[in-house]
């Protein structure tokens, strides 16, 4: 039970972890009362669940009943045994909350994700254990290109494929479509032995934005296989606040400052972890979201 997902509802998050052997999701409890009860406090959100499941358990509730316990990682970064809710739980539990924002957690609970962007983030999550990943130049556009037309292959007509039109967003005009050969070609040829050298590749590379739709998400797994390669490190996006992140890179065309501080105050050795992947990816994706 090692495949971990993060879901976002208010910009908080809502964490479940994979079950193979019953091929299901199973949801943090905790998370979801402290979505519901708007709590900050860990102690505060597990002492009210201490007492609504007390209360639920007098009621003969199903909730309780299907209640299962895993390992998950507490705010001190350990792991302990938390309650855990399949599907069903957490629809049922989210109804012993009052109100309209538990009408909407619901709502937003059980919306299926048909979209581009849910199944483009299940072709992401099937990447860490493609043999493909291994396959993609690391630091290259064509490398960036195979990201691309991985995650959005058969979603947009153009995965992979840069783009022969000129983009622009908040006002801020990316790389002129007719020299955007040149200028990948120039990306490319930056150097990337060093941390700064290749955030400096990175931000040229967001600069550039190759691709009609799709440039941050490829990127940021462009850039962690280049650290990867490089440095043996990768970046724990779950680090880096959405808001944060997004400043420092709408600033990073004039200073780089601060996105190099985000990136390196994030840096993890743990290269290998499929949980670390999939992390990167919930965030990733989370980024994107209006």
């Amino acid at each position: 039970m090692n495949k971990i997902s993060i879901r976002f509802f208010d910009d908080r998050e809502v964490r479940a972890v994979w079950d193979d052997e019953n091929a299901k999701w199973w949801f943090s409890v905790l998370d979801i009362v402290a979505v519901l009860t708007n709590q900050d406090d860990y102690s505060k959100t597990r002492n009210y669940w201490k007492y609504l499941k007390a209360k639920l358990k007098k009621e003969n509730s199903e909730v309780v009943s299907t209640t299962t316990q895993l390992k998950f990682q507490a705010p001190d970064g350990k792991k302990r045994l938390s309650d855990m809710l399949d599907y069903k739980g957490i629809v049922a539990l989210g109804k012993e909350f009052p109100g309209k924002k538990a009408n909407r957690f619901i709502e937003w609970f059980t919306f299926s994700d048909e979209s581009i962007d849910g199944k483009s983030k299940t072709k992401a999550y099937a990447l860490f254990e493609s043999s493909f990943i291994d396959s993609i130049e690391v630091g290259t556009a064509v490398g960036l290109q195979q990201i691309h037309g991985y995650l959005f292959g058969g979603l947009y007509n153009f995965a992979g494929q840069i783009r022969q039109k000129n983009i622009s967003k908040g006002g801020f005009q990316f790389a002129v479509s007719h020299f955007l050969g040149g200028t990948l070609k120039q990306i490319e040829e930056m150097p990337e032995n060093t941390f700064d050298e290749i955030v400096d590749k990175y931000v040229e590379m967001n600069i550039a934005h190759p691709f009609m739709e799709g440039n941050g998400r490829s990127t940021r797994i462009w850039l962690d296989l280049i650290l990867k390669k490089r440095l043996k490190k990768c970046v724990d996006w779950s680090k880096i606040g959405k808001t944060e992140y997004m400043n420092a890179m709408v600033l990073s065309s004039v200073n780089s400052t601060m996105i190099k501080n985000l990136l390196k105050n994030a840096l993890t050795d743990e290269i290998n972890s499929r949980e670390m992947f999939m992390k990167g990816i919930d965030y990733s994706y989370y980024y994107e979201e209006n």
